[in-house]
């Protein structure tokens, strides 16, 4: 298949990439700079230049496709206090394929979140987030539109990520709690470190994506979750080992002034299964999980800044 690919050079997508020309497929990703462009070329990729809010340049890169996986958001916006603008433009993107494919039976597979769901109980893929109305809430509407589009005659499937996608080179929630612990000099957790977190590595992850795109069933929910919940005081554990700091709880009344943004995020309790995606495309992660990962140390060679 022609696969039209958003967020191509970002973490997930520079996996899903390589994933899917090694299965065969053509890859055509959007890219919105030179050095995005540079590295999908070297990656074996054709390039289409623009944004997602491109919308004529999504449209019909949609509409030459045989498929399209929607990786791209604006994570920058976001997590500086645009969530809403960034989920508005992620919903316009959405909206814009599903008028380019709406039937012709073509597979369009959106990346969402497993945050919303019900907390301190396990989650699956039939359990769906609340669209209350709020700022977060906005992603959880975006994806049920994805979904809807199965009536418009597309084959659409969401994959929840987990929280933790980890790996060699990971920027995220990982290596901002390392960051945390190696300027604070404590690896903190927060209150009795009770809460977990789903987590998967990067590469399981693509292959689900590219599984989705070849044979999900349209209006499917898969789980990109290959551990339920890791609990984040072992996380801490780790990160303690590592870097030679002592490992201590975070009271929730400091915890924002300990971990900054991520206090948010550091108070889910998130166990979500995955057996049903297991079940329906044959998915089985084979990548180190968390804790392993952590164990490898790349997380501690490069500092990373907590700004």
């Amino acid at each position: 298949m022609r696969i039209f690919v958003t967020g191509a050079s970002g973490w997930i997508g520079s996996a899903v990439v390589p994933e899917l020309i090694d299965a065969g497929h053509q890859v055509v990703g959007l890219a919105r700079s030179d050095s995005s462009a540079a590295a999908l070329t070297a990656a074996g990729a054709d390039v289409v230049r623009g944004t997602i809010d491109d919308l004529d340049v999504l449209r019909a890169a949609a509409a030459a496709s045989d498929g399209v996986i929607h990786l791209a958001f604006k994570h920058d916006i976001a997590f500086s206090g645009g969530f809403q603008d960034a989920g508005k433009a992620d919903r316009r993107a959405v909206d814009t394929f599903g008028d380019a494919l709406a039937g012709t039976d073509r597979p369009f597979v959106l990346a969402s979140g497993v945050v919303g769901l019900k907390p301190g109980q396990v989650a699956t893929e039939r359990d769906m987030p609340a669209t209350d109305g709020s700022a977060v809430s906005i992603r959880a509407t975006t994806a049920r539109a994805a979904l809807d589009l199965a009536s418009r005659g597309v084959r659409s499937s969401v994959v929840r990520l987990s929280p933790t996608c980890h790996g060699d080179g990971d920027n995220g929630f990982m290596a901002t709690l390392v960051a945390i612990a190696r300027a604070k000099g404590v690896s903190g957790y927060l209150g009795d470190g009770a809460g977990r977190w789903p987590a998967v590595h990067r590469l399981d992850a693509a292959r689900l994506f590219r599984l989705a795109v070849e044979k999900a069933p349209a209006g499917s929910v898969l789980h990109g979750v290959a551990e339920e919940g890791v609990a984040i005081h072992d996380v801490a554990e780790v990160i303690g080992r590592h870097l030679d700091v002592p490992v201590a709880s975070v009271a929730p009344e400091d915890a924002a002034g300990h971990f900054a943004w991520l206090s948010g995020f550091l108070g889910h309790d998130i166990v979500v299964s995955s057996a049903l995606t297991r079940e329906l495309v044959g998915w089985q992660p084979v990548h180190p999980g968390l804790l392993e990962d952590l164990d490898k140390g790349h997380y501690f060679n490069a500092p990373v800044t907590t700004a």
